[in-house]
């Protein structure tokens, strides 16, 4: 072993089982219906610009672990905002907009979401709102104005700003997009899941012969969590190992999953992983993942930036990879999952195995991103 044995410790904090696991394709496609996953392919597939971003074969970190294949998903090649959520809200807001160039559309957004309804709404050539927290960087909410957007920053968290983003849109009639489902409103979150599902296409279009047998995916809210479930039981014939990665600061899809309904985390430090800093998991995903997610595994902040420099350099795959803070958890988890014996036949990983990763990210905050490889 040459990467990874030097005495360096991969760790997780806590790992669980689903008791409650049952996967059920039906009633994962009652959630997010095939009608709405083919619509958002066939719609974004036809977008000036659009490819499918490049599935990477980290065959070097395959080695050292012993398995078949690793496959790395690249978003950071997703159109010009370096992030799966480009296709998320941009989606949304088309399909709310139903070409009515009339309507302004607001969100509250950690960064990429925002992103991703600012170059939605340009495209559209629609006005838009931006609500973020104070800590969300300057560079994050620059990237949001120079896509035209009106970006407004709110005293306190991520919720705060949610709770703004809703004040003034109702105040002013305004059409939220966000990524967050909560009672009545749904159809939106869909939407945003709904675009989500076009990275599981493009990767059964990519894997040609291989089979997945183990995907980890990371969780925030769970929207691309959900989402991506909902795109195996769309276009896989088996189901694989499912793992779903949080930060231990705001693992609210694990404990949720571990009392079987939806469990408030109360954030006491924000994580490095900031797009996945969230303390409460959405409705719509919950209502796929409470069954069809088989374990979760929380992880410190310990190994981003170590694991960012590592794919950035080459270590783990034949080229170099530039993945942000957030894409890091998935390769951490499958590494520390390896490390512990336990966990390791728990997952049945072994020489066989084809794991999913998911690299949800690239330099979206490029300061913050030399400030983590330069560490």
């Amino acid at each position: 072993m040459k990467i990874l044995s030097n005495g360096h410790l991969w760790k997780h904090t806590k790992f669980i089982e689903n008791k409650n696991f049952f996967f059920d394709k039906s009633k994962i496609l009652n959630s997010l219906s095939k009608i709405d996953i083919d619509e958002a392919y066939s719609t974004i597939s036809n977008w000036e610009g659009y490819s499918s971003t490049p599935l990477i074969e980290l065959n070097k970190l395959s080695k050292e672990l012993n398995l078949n294949k690793i496959f790395y998903k690249d978003e950071s090649k997703r159109f010009d905002l370096k992030s799966f959520k480009a296709l998320g809200g941009a989606y949304a807001v088309e399909k709310i907009s139903k070409g009515n160039k009339n309507i302004i559309v607001a969100t509250a957004t950690a960064g990429n979401h925002g992103r991703s309804v600012a170059w939605g709404a340009r495209r559209l050539g629609l006005k838009c709102k931006i609500f973020i927290s104070e800590f969300v960087s300057d560079a994050r909410g620059k990237a949001m104005v120079d896509l035209g957007a009106d970006v407004i920053k709110v005293k306190g968290n991520y919720e705060k700003s949610l709770i703004e983003c809703i004040k003034q849109s109702t105040n002013n009639n305004w059409q939220i997009v966000q990524d967050v489902a909560w009672k009545d409103y749904v159809i939106v979150p869909k939407f945003t899941m709904a675009g989500y599902t076009v990275m599981m296409k493009e990767i059964v279009n990519q894997i040609k012969n291989s089979k997945i047998t183990h995907i980890i995916l990371q969780a925030g809210v769970g929207g691309m969590a959900g989402a991506m479930v909902a795109g195996i039981a769309r276009y896989l014939d088996n189901v694989p190992i499912t793992l779903v990665v949080e930060p231990d600061s705001a693992a609210c899809v694990l404990e949720s999953i571990k009392t079987g309904k939806i469990e408030k985390i109360d954030i006491k430090r924000e994580s490095l992983m900031g797009g996945m800093s969230c303390g409460e998991v959405s409705l719509v995903p919950w209502e796929i993942l409470k069954y069809s997610i088989k374990y979760c595994i929380s992880l410190p902040d310990d190994n981003i930036s170590k694991t960012m420099k590592l794919l950035g350099k080459a270590s783990f795959s034949n080229e170099k990879i530039i993945a942000g803070e957030n894409s890091a958890p998935g390769v951490i988890s499958l590494i520390a999952s390896c490390e512990d014996k336990k966990i390791k036949e728990k997952l049945n990983l072994n020489k066989n195995s084809n794991v999913l990763l998911i690299g949800c990210e690239g330099d979206t905050d490029q300061e913050m991103y030399q400030k983590l490889i330069n560490q």
